[in-house]
């Protein structure tokens, strides 16, 4: 995901915030080719649920610029709470342009991206409107699921592609890379949130090969 995709096709004003989110995330010394595939995987994943979900281009925007974020933590406090420390980034920083219910928004959905679900005890997750707190918990569910299938940093799963039942979600991975095990095992664990909101069990098939031809 290169910048001048990643600026494509927003406002002026969505385009300067998306500015300043990639600055903070510069600054904050980001893991880029890590941050830019788990991105990339969390709107594949969001586009192709479509259906299901029904959200459209605020939320999408909503999800990249928590997936931009959702690391920013690792660096500057170190790997073990950098979820929560993403969040204070995300509140408090003077350098991002995001209204307050914005960054309680986006700084939620970077912070469920591991560990804790959401939850009413959090202060910065009980500020927000019902019908935010579900969306945030359906993002960040997805953040969650596309952060596992990059559990190495070294880009193993190259594509991915998600369809639905009545009763189930599934996540095909292309890879192109034998050793892609750990991505898969992370990814499972890491889907307990998407399927508690969208009621359905989620599995990931895996398809080898040498060469991505697309989606049949």
């Amino acid at each position: 995901m290169k910048n001048k995709t990643l600026f494509r096709g927003f406002d002026e004003v969505q385009k300067k915030e998306l500015k300043a989110v990639m600055k903070v995330a510069k600054q904050c010394n980001y893991d880029s080719k890590h941050t830019k595939q788990v991105t990339k995987f969390a709107l594949e994943i969001f586009d192709d649920l479509s259906e299901l979900h029904g959200m459209g281009a605020a939320e999408r925007y909503y999800l990249l610029c928590a997936s931009l974020l959702h690391d920013i933590g690792v660096n500057t406090e170190g790997s073990q709470g950098h979820h929560k420390t993403a969040l204070k980034i995300i509140l408090n920083t003077p350098l991002l342009r995001f209204t307050q219910k914005d960054r309680l928004i986006i700084g939620s959905i970077a912070r469920y991206h591991r560990r804790a679900l959401p939850s009413l005890e959090h202060d910065h997750y009980k500020a927000l409107e019902k019908a935010d707190q579900e969306m945030v918990s359906r993002l960040a569910g997805i953040l969650r699921v596309a952060d596992g299938l990059e559990y190495s940093h070294n880009l193993r799963i190259r594509n991915t592609r998600t369809t639905f039942t009545n009763n189930k979600i599934v996540i095909r991975c292309w890879v192109k890379k034998e050793q892609y095990k750990e991505e898969i095992k992370s990814a499972i664990k890491k889907s307990d949130l998407l399927a508690l909101t969208f009621e359905r069990d989620v599995v990931f098939k895996v398809i080898k090969g040498e060469k991505f031809v697309g989606w049949s």
